[in-house]
């Protein structure tokens, strides 16, 4: 059994109405996954599954959430190993948990990006590809960048923002250290 790492881009069904993590492993588990666990309530599942590739497995996913939900949800997946890598390459762990974040790509990002969201920036943000994927130190709230806003699916192509404690607390659940949260 191979363990994964699977992010949901929104776990917003309809205004005022969330998908409830025990929900989401239930999903999960109904489409043969096991020792099914999320992290936090905004849609981070680790579990076990055979090893096949990770377009599959976030296909599966994608498809199950559409007859379990009835709503589109882009879902990208990892399997463990290069989830520890992209946490041991976080270029920006000198920074503060909450303002530090990755956007965890499906396809991985060309670093020409990086110019174009360079024109974004207003303050003190730092960014950075590693291994496809955009890391950013918002140093501060990123509520109060205009970076915010150039996230796009439609600039980026697709992929989901984790924070660092998030992207940490997933290494935890995956080495066994933390129990499920939600």
């Amino acid at each position: 059994m191979t363990t994964y790492v699977a992010l949901l881009h929104s776990i917003v069904l309809t205004a005022g109405r969330r998908v409830v993590m025990s929900d989401l492993r239930a999903m999960a588990e109904n489409l043969g996954f096991s020792d099914v666990r999320t992290l936090v309530a905004t849609g981070n599942l680790v579990f076990e599954a055979d090893k096949r590739p990770v377009a599959e497995i976030e296909g599966q996913l994608e498809a199950g959430f559409v007859k379990a939900f009835g709503k589109h949800v882009d879902i990208i997946a990892r399997d463990a190993a290069t989830w520890m890598t992209l946490a041991a390459g976080n270029p920006f762990s000198d920074g503060e948990g909450s303002e530090v974040v990755v956007r965890v790509m499906r396809k991985p990002l060309d670093p020409s990006a990086i110019e174009m969201l360079e024109k974004r920036k207003s303050g003190p943000e730092r960014l950075a590809v590693v291994d496809g994927d955009l890391w950013i130190d918002f140093g501060g709230k990123a509520s109060e960048t205009r970076l915010l806003s150039a996230l796009t699916t439609k600039r980026l192509g697709v992929g989901t923002l984790r924070n660092w404690n998030t992207v940490r607390g997933l290494v935890a659940v995956i080495k066994g250290t933390t129990t499920t949260i939600s």
